[in-house]
């Protein structure tokens, strides 16, 4: 299938997500990183701006020479990263001519940096002419900024869960999650803003102990919606929260994890309560904010109806949707190899859903690290994809992609692919 999609669908890999770079070398033991430093090389390392960030660089080490736990502890001495993605190897004490390759790899991509900037303002269609919308997945507030900078037309996942993750003191309350929230909401000027809810579980540890519920490590654990549902007042505080930020501007619930219809039922009882509770207490909000659904469980492609009734818009998480339909835990070093999003169950469920859902005529995006992956770009594109959500330091490599790019082509081309199983 990789082939073919190759052949059928030109896919440029130049410059692919950082999530994909592999390390070429950490090098670098004390002796010698600051003279990397000193000459530049360290300036190549893409920013981790999160925690998420940070597990995905671990998952796309592929380390020689050294063990993965001394890699990371030596991280803060400096990165040299292979773009290439081939030889996914760590080099200790680097010389001159490597370091000199680096250098010459940095003003490349320095320069093409200054050519992605001037893309900001032009209008996201394709070559003939089928618009297309970028969001923005953020993690923090002040991430919405650069969102807005780079032409994000909305946030389309703002991942809660990293203002519960890591805390000492007691999770955060209604009050301070609603600033939260609205900080965001004004940042984006009036576009829209999908807030997940809490999605922890698996790689995501909560913070602030107290007497709540363990998620545990299983990707197939207690975790996300699963979780919110057994700890309801939880629930309901972020509900309020996004509900009251939802008064001043755009802001729309998007629920992760869902499969079953008594999970729906329950999450929309728990919304009109949380309307409830705000109305007698005298709060604003806007009593008809949007809900979606993410679609990142086999379970849920397969009864998409379910979805699409109940749903105002979808977003597909190909990180889950793909572990879960290959039946791999993407943590799990000894099996990650097989995470595939080229593999044809993949394909064909990204069709079927986006398929079904324009033709119910329900907005559907990609918030996966698919959707900013401009290697992947086209391929979306001719599974009919208009709506793609990414870390805002992808937008403008995707977007050269979709200027580049004939729908109409890539359509004509795609079903060959689609039928291939090998």
């Amino acid at each position: 299938t990789k082939k073919l999609v190759a052949s059928a669908l030109p896919i440029q890999s130049a410059f692919a997500s950082p999530y994909r770079w592999r390390v070429l070398g950490l090098a670098v033991l004390a002796q010698t990183s600051a003279s990397i430093v000193s000459q530049g090389v360290y300036t190549l390392v893409p920013f981790l701006q999160s925690a998420f960030q940070l597990s995905q660089a671990k998952a796309a080490l592929s380390v020689t020479a050294v063990n993965a736990g001394q890699v990371m502890s030596m991280m803060l001495m400096g990165w040299l990263i292979d773009k290439y993605g081939e030889r996914g190897v760590v080099v200790v004490a680097p010389d001159e001519q490597l370091l000199a390759e680096y250098r010459k790899l940095q003003t490349q991509v320095l320069k093409e940096a200054r050519k992605l900037q001037q893309l900001k303002h032009a209008k996201t269609e394709t070559a003939d002419r089928v618009e297309i919308e970028l969001f923005a997945n953020i993690e923090l507030p002040e991430d919405a900024i650069q969102a807005v900078k780079l032409g994000a037309v909305g946030v389309g996942l703002f991942r809660s869960e990293f203002l519960f993750m890591d805390r000492k003191q007691a999770l955060p309350d209604e009050e301070q999650q609603y600033q939260e929230y609205r900080r965001v909401v004004d940042l984006m000027h009036g576009l829209p803003v999908n807030i997940r809810t809490i999605d922890v579980g698996a790689d995501k540890a909560l913070g602030g102990g107290g007497d709540v519920s363990q998620t545990g490590t299983s990707p197939l654990g207690l975790r996300a919606i699963r979780w919110s549902l057994t700890e309801p007042e939880i629930f309901l505080t972020q509900l309020r929260a996004i509900l009251r930020a939802s008064a001043h501007g755009q802001a729309r619930i998007m629920i992760p994890m869902l499969a079953h219809a008594k999970e729906i039922d329950e999450t929309f009882r728990l919304i009109e309560k949380a309307k409830q509770q705000l109305h007698q207490r005298g709060k604003a909000f806007n009593p008809n904010i949007q809900v979606g659904a993410m679609i990142e469980i086999p379970a849920a492609a397969l009864v998409l109806p379910l979805f699409i009734n109940r749903f105002d818009f979808l977003s597909i998480g190909t990180n889950d949707l793909i572990q879960y339909t290959l039946a791999i835990d993407r943590a799990d070093h000894a099996v990650a190899h097989l995470y595939d999003p080229l593999h044809p169950a993949i394909l064909n469920l990204l069709a079927n859903i986006i398929e079904q859902a324009k033709r119910a005529n329900v907005p559907v995006a990609v918030c996966g690290e698919m959707a900013g992956d401009p290697a992947l770009t086209r391929l979306l594109l001719a599974l009919g994809l208009t709506d793609f959500s990414m870390h805002f330091s992808q937008l403008l490599l995707v977007k050269r992609e979709i200027l580049q790019a004939n729908v109409g082509l890539l359509k004509a081309r795609v079903a060959r692919v689609l039928r291939a199983y090998e």
